[in-house]
């Protein structure tokens, strides 16, 4: 059956492309080469690649971050998943939105101070709390400061290819 004719039948488009293991390919390149042998998955030290749609590896920061260790790259046989420390890991950053316990006035640091590289500062403010401001081209992508935010306020947002994040 066509892909496209099952997702039209089925309700559902495709969906934003998951987030793939640091330094992966481009996609297209990704699916071609991935066997979807899971040795990424068990070489994470952090567990933060799980079986994704299709058997695919993905990065799921829900409950874990990367720490760039390059194990997962070290094991892959394909080239699915390389490791250039020249090139950014990922094209994205991060973005915290206003359900941030500092924008409503509520001490909270705990993403700057998960935050090894330093992106995400707080600045003093007159009649409250300091809030977060963040450095994407100091983020590397890591996603330690996301599933420790008590309020999940923080997103990963696309950065333009093109920008150094590191």
């Amino acid at each position: 059956m066509d892909v496209s004719r099952r997702r039209f039948l089925g309700g559902r488009g495709p969906g934003p492309t998951p987030f793939r293991p640091p330094w992966s390919a481009a996609e297209p390149l990704f699916l071609d080469r991935c066997t979807r042998c899971n040795d990424c998955l068990k070489a994470c030290p952090t567990h933060l690649l799980v079986a994704g749609q299709g058997g695919y590896p993905e990065a799921d920061f829900s409950d874990a971050h990367c720490t760039l260790c390059g194990d997962c790259a070290r094991v892959c046989s394909t080239g699915a998943i390389g490791r250039d420390v020249e090139q950014a890991p990922w094209s994205f950053g991060i973005a915290i939105g206003d359900g941030c316990l500092a924008a409503q006035n509520v001490e909270c640091r705990v993403c700057g101070e998960l935050c090894d590289a330093g992106a995400i500062r707080f600045r003093p403010r007159l009649g409250g709390v300091p809030l977060p401001e963040v450095d994407n081209t100091a983020c590397t992508g890591c996603g330690a400061c996301i599933a420790p935010c008590p309020v999940v306020a923080i997103q990963r947002v696309a950065v333009n290819p093109a920008q150094e994040l590191s």
